[in-house]
């Protein structure tokens, strides 16, 4: 990067943290800012609602809904504990994420031996014995960013095989493409491992452990009115039709997309990792070892699966979250990151993606998510200040 580009960095993060300090000292407290972040974006139509969950790894420090399912003020306000967001790419760090970890602490999956092992479909081309787990969980397969697998495919087998022969557009082990089709793969992976469905396996061995009862691929009929649309059709607001269509082609369950959650289902399992491993009831789902080995920064900016906070940039993670913060977004409007230095996790979920009535939501929902990280963690330290004065639970 060119010294003016990272001197312009630094100055921007100088100047957020300036402002930040000054809202501060206008007696605007975190809990403030956060709800000031979150309105300001349904004012500007960055997304029509959302809910925001905050917390350390034995406590929730504030949980709430802002605006509306959809941009009509008659619609339901979402809830922290029962709406269901479409997940999108969150999908990767929730579900398939974890699976490997669990299949890698049994020594059921090797995370550098050759994908066509698990794979013998797997076809694309010469390299194809030197693609190996861990580089996908890298995105530094060789593979493009992006198949247009809706377009190209019929059914659900007839895209799995574009994908098992898609040829490597770079060497394996290289430069970092974050790519869909890693993730597929990597689903494909556990399943051939497991013998069942990936979201049985994550559902029996991750989501039930952890407590996360409202988290599913496929949600039923019966569950849309408790959804945030993310699309209009003919008028109607559409919920529970995943929004990657590569997903629903592939049958509304893959690695990289379908998943449904709620924020405090997100918030157990944040806390889980969090905790090292451990359940709220006690019950160890992973190692310490093992989350450390998948969140610590790797090529770039990426872990295994995850993204580590970039340190040169003012982003979702903020300018205050340490440098071993992790996280991911999801296209949606969906966002996870989570602190092991300060003990703090900040789930946001929005669906940005419902008839949008602003131009660059991304990076705008992008710039609210870093203000209110940055208020989570000032949030945390008041709250933690407070409970010196008596307990310390949840610091």
């Amino acid at each position: 990067m060119p010294k003016e580009s990272n001197l312009s960095v630094q100055i921007m993060a100088l100047v957020n943290l300036f402002l930040f300090a000054l809202s501060l000292s206008l007696q605007v407290g975190p809990r403030q800012a956060v709800d000031r972040a979150m309105t300001d974006g349904v004012r500007d139509g960055v997304f029509p609602g959302a809910v925001v969950v905050i917390g350390t790894a034995d406590s929730v420090l504030l949980a709430r809904g802002y605006g509306h399912f959809t941009w009509s003020p008659d619609s339901p306000t979402p809830r922290p504990d029962s709406t269901l967001y479409d997940l999108a790419s969150l999908t990767k760090v929730v579900a398939v994420t974890p699976a490997a970890m669990i299949l890698a602490l049994e020594n059921r999956l090797d995370l550098d031996r050759a994908v066509g092992a698990y794979l013998p479909k797997f076809s694309p081309g010469d390299a194809q014995d030197r693609v190996t787990v861990r580089h996908l969980l890298e995105h530094r397969s060789g593979l493009r960013a992006f198949l247009p697998l809706h377009e190209r495919a019929r059914t659900a087998e007839e895209a799995r095989q574009l994908v098992l022969s898609e040829p490597l557009r770079f060497e394996p082990g290289g430069r970092v493409v974050y790519s869909d089709l890693n993730a597929m793969l990597l689903g494909w992976v556990v399943e051939r491992i497991v013998g069942t469905s990936l979201d049985r396996f994550v559902t029996e061995r991750v989501f039930s452990p952890i407590g996360m009862t409202q988290t599913l691929f496929r949600p039923p009929r019966s569950l849309r009115a408790r959804i945030a649309p993310v699309g209009l059709w003919r008028g109607h607001a559409i919920a529970g039709e995943v929004h990657d269509q590569n997903a629903a082609r592939l049958g509304g369950v893959s690695g990289h997309a379908g998943l449904y959650s709620t924020g405090v289902d997100l918030a157990r399992y944040a806390q889980v990792l969090l905790r090292g491993g451990v359940t709220a009831d006690g019950v160890r789902l992973f190692r310490p070892g093992i989350v450390q080995h998948f969140t610590r920064r790797g090529a770039g900016n990426r872990a295994l699966g995850w993204e580590v906070r970039d340190t040169t940039s003012v982003g979702s993670a903020g300018s205050l979250l340490s440098s071993a913060a992790f996280g991911h977004g999801g296209y949606t409007g969906t966002s996870v990151w989570i602190d092991p230095v300060h003990g703090l996790f900040v789930v946001i979920l929005t669906n940005r993606v419902f008839a949008p009535r602003t131009g660059g939501s991304v990076a705008k929902l992008r710039r609210i998510r870093g203000q209110v990280a940055d208020a989570a963690l000032t949030l945390r330290e008041e709250v933690c200040g407070i409970l010196r004065t008596g307990e310390e639970r949840g610091c």
